[in-house]
């Protein structure tokens, strides 16, 4: 229902200042920089180191997402680009295919903000991307802060070094573990 207020979480806190990489599609240079204007605004508020990449276009963003992961310098992504509807059905190729990728990142544990705008018109993108009005970009980057705390919150727990023999795995070659289990 278009208007209608909605709720908003506050954003977390944390011991460590997050780092997060802006990835943007800055085909639509004035709203790009938009998006990019809010999502650094919410970033900042929680102390987030910021980075940022551009992309040729939307469809880009989840492959540079998932090269930067596997480099594991960042916490979390904030996707933000802009899809017009145009003549075509390359509209809906670039909206479905950007989503699921980042979708598909997603569920493998990497924590992402998607703020890429999929609008029927310029004057729909301009709203959406105003750090004053809907701030979509800041939405993104709430989103990934929020991810960013939860996977912090459920990472593994570490054990020591491995000094202490209780906190050693035992290695078992083959069959099943009897015995003493330490060395």
């Amino acid at each position: 229902m278009a208007g209608a207020s909605h709720f908003e979480l506050p954003l977390p806190s944390f011991d460590t200042a997050p780092r997060l990489l802006l990835v943007v599609a800055p085909y639509y240079r004035e709203i790009a920089d938009g998006l990019i204007a809010g999502a650094r605004g919410v970033a900042e508020q929680a102390s987030a180191v910021i980075d940022q990449v551009d992309v040729p276009g939307a469809l880009e963003i989840p492959s540079a997402i998932a090269l930067a992961a596997r480099a594991q310098r960042f916490d979390g992504f904030v996707a933000l680009g802009c899809v017009i509807r145009g003549e075509t059905t390359h509209y809906d190729t670039v909206c479905n295919d950007s989503s699921r990728g980042l979708t598909l990142l997603g569920l493998q544990g990497v924590a992402i903000g998607n703020g890429i705008l999929t609008v029927e018109n310029m004057a729909q993108a301009s709203v959406r991307a105003d750090p004053q009005g809907q701030n979509k970009g800041g939405g993104a980057a709430a989103a990934a802060l929020h991810l960013v705390a939860l996977s912090r919150k459920y990472a593994p727990i570490r054990r020591n070094s491995g000094t202490d023999p209780e906190d050693r795995d035992p290695i078992r070659l083959a069959g099943r573990l009897e015995g003493p289990t330490g060395a």
